[in-house]
């Protein structure tokens, strides 16, 4: 069933009338009925929704499926902070009394102020059972053993994916409170076949294996999980995966913590993320406009939280790029997460995504870590990269992100090590401003 709600060309082929929803009627009215179930359960007791919505004469159940996207308000990260801001320390977005709630984690911080987020022991456990789908897909189950080198803290994507695996029956270890080079030594020891990390982190420890004198064509691992970062349904992030864990194979997944997990990468459509739609009601929207794109065309995900309902978003805009494709029945998002709306940068008339930085890097087999500064300083911005390699390697990567970009950029080399190395998400850009 999908309930994922674009409207463009492609519903039924070439030269269709465009719908908004084009689901079968069935599809249709299940996301409405999810909907309007979803509200009456909020609205009663819910004071940041039923404010936010009784503003805009939305107090009741939505109509239709048309009343809902036109009528019904977009959320805004924005106005989740101000909610926290106004009733400290977990806002106004709970349905529940305070002791309803057993779960606690928070958002990164990476882009604007972190926020925190509650859920119920329903809510939690709809969410884990998003994750065992992401696993299922990735051929996780009985007989493997599963390690997640990290440290847990309020993160909340792979708290999810632990307990998930141990739901599947998986072996699962954390790997909290050691180091890189002792999870290495662990992964080889025990024949850990399943990894969860970020790409940025895989990589970190590919190169730890190197300096360590760790060979890991000793490694059993045979599925990289990855998650947090854009870079898992990258071609060239992919490959160097691939190449640096002989034998395994890489499943890129996204999620928020707002929202829990969204897609899973099924191994029949490598690349490309298939919507988790029985947890979400989802819209891709022009991000000026505010109009649904049609199916192929890039514009930003928009959810509703289907079953989430301790802490629900209502059409909220995760700022997550994406373009569109309908597969089996499903929606899917082809190349996966393209990048953040606000993470995009114009240098000299270019508009220029991290996302596409990070591809052309990773396509340069000798460029380790790097870091990318954005110099707002002059009349025109200027956009340079330090990178861990040799002067030869640097200048073909600077050749190769002017041929990509049309945009040329120094690329300095500074010593390896030189640069932050980071367990989760990596904070690989920073811009210098004007006094």
């Amino acid at each position: 069933m999908s309930q994922t709600g674009y409207s463009g060309p492609g519903a039924d082929g070439p030269g269709a009338t465009a719908r908004p929803y084009p689901s079968g009627a069935s599809d249709l009215t299940d996301s409405l009925e999810a909907i309007r179930d979803l509200l009456a359960r909020v609205l009663p007791t819910n004071g940041f929704q039923a404010r936010r919505l009784a503003s805009v004469g939305c107090s009741a159940v939505p109509a239709s499926m048309e009343d809902f996207r036109t009528r019904f308000p977009l959320t805004t990260k924005a106005e989740l902070v101000a909610d926290q801001a106004a009733s400290p320390p977990y806002g106004s977005n709970l349905t529940f009394p305070p002791g309803a709630y057993t779960r606690c984690h928070q958002t990164s911080g990476t882009h604007g102020a972190p926020m925190r987020w509650l859920d119920t022991p329903e809510s939690w456990s709809a969410m884990t059972d998003g994750w065992v789908e992401v696993l299922r897909q990735a051929g996780v189950g009985p007989g493997d053993r599963a390690f997640f080198p990290f440290s847990f803290g309020p993160f909340l994507g792979f708290w999810l994916a632990f307990e998930a695996a141990q739901r599947l029956g998986v072996l699962s270890v954390a790997g909290g409170g050691m180091g890189s080079a002792l999870r290495l030594k662990v992964i080889l020891e025990q024949g850990f076949t399943v990894m969860c990390c970020t790409p940025t982190y895989a990589l970190h420890l590919a190169e730890t294996a190197r300096a360590e004198g760790l060979d890991l064509r000793r490694s059993k691992v045979r599925c990289l999980v990855v998650a947090g970062e854009p870079g898992g349904s990258q071609p060239a992030v992919r490959a160097r995966l691939e190449s640096a864990w002989p034998g395994a194979r890489v499943f890129d997944h996204h999620g928020m913590t707002e929202t829990g997990p969204v897609t899973y990468e099924s191994a029949e459509l490598p690349g490309s993320l298939v919507m988790l739609d029985d947890l979400f009601f989802a819209e891709v929207i022009d991000p000026v406009t505010l109009a649904p794109v049609p199916e192929g065309e890039v514009g930003e995900l928009v959810l509703t939280t289907l079953k989430r309902v301790g802490s629900p978003l209502v059409r909220y805009r995760t700022g997550d790029r994406v373009r569109p494709r309908r597969w089996r029945g499903r929606w899917t998002f082809e190349g996966g997460i393209l990048g953040r709306v606000d993470d995009m940068v114009v240098v000299r008339g270019v508009n220029l995504h991290p996302s596409a930085v990070e591809a052309v890097v990773r396509s340069v087999e000798a460029v380790g870590e790097y870091r990318v500064t954005v110099d707002r300083t002059g009349e025109l911005a200027e956009v340079s990269i330090e990178a861990e390699a040799d002067p030869s390697a640097c200048g073909e990567l600077a050749g190769r992100l002017h041929r990509a970009l049309s945009l040329r950029m120094a690329v300095t080399p500074v010593p390896v090590g030189s640069l932050p190395r980071f367990d989760l998400k990596a904070r690989r850009w920073r811009t210098i401003s004007a006094a």
